[in-house]
C-alpha cells in the first residue's frame, strides 16, 4: 500500500476527470487578469480625475466613448428618438 499514489497527493492528480494542473493554471490566469483589470480601473479613473480637474466633464467624456462603440446610424437613431421624446415634453 506504501507504493500506491495517494488521490490529491501529486500536482498533476485528476479527481473527477479534472487535472488539478489544468484548473490550478485556469483559475491562476483569471486571478492574473482580475488583477491586471484592478490596475487598469484604477488608471482610468487617474484620468477621469486629470480631465475633471482641468475642467472637463467626465459624465459627458463617458457618453461619448460609450458612443464610439456604436455605430453612427445606432447613435443616429437614439438621438432621433431623444430628440422627439423631449419635443413632445416641450423641452
Amino acid at each position: 500500500m506504501s507504493g500506491e499514489a495517494q488521490p490529491g497527493a501529486g500536482h498533476n492528480s485528476e479527481v473527477g476527470g479534472i487535472a488539478g494542473d489544468r484548473l490550478r493554471s485556469i483559475i491562476e490566469r483569471v486571478e492574473r487578469l482580475e488583477e491586471e483589470r484592478k490596475a487598469l480601473a484604477g488608471d482610468i479613473k487617474d484620468i477621469f480625475s486629470e480631465a475633471k480637474s482641468a475642467g472637463l466633464d467626465v459624465k459627458i467624456i463617458r457618453e461619448i466613448i460609450r458612443d464610439r462603440r456604436k455605430e453612427p446610424a445606432d447613435i443616429e437613431e437614439h438621438e432621433t428618438m431623444k430628440d422627439l421624446y423631449r419635443r413632445s415634453l416641450g423641452i
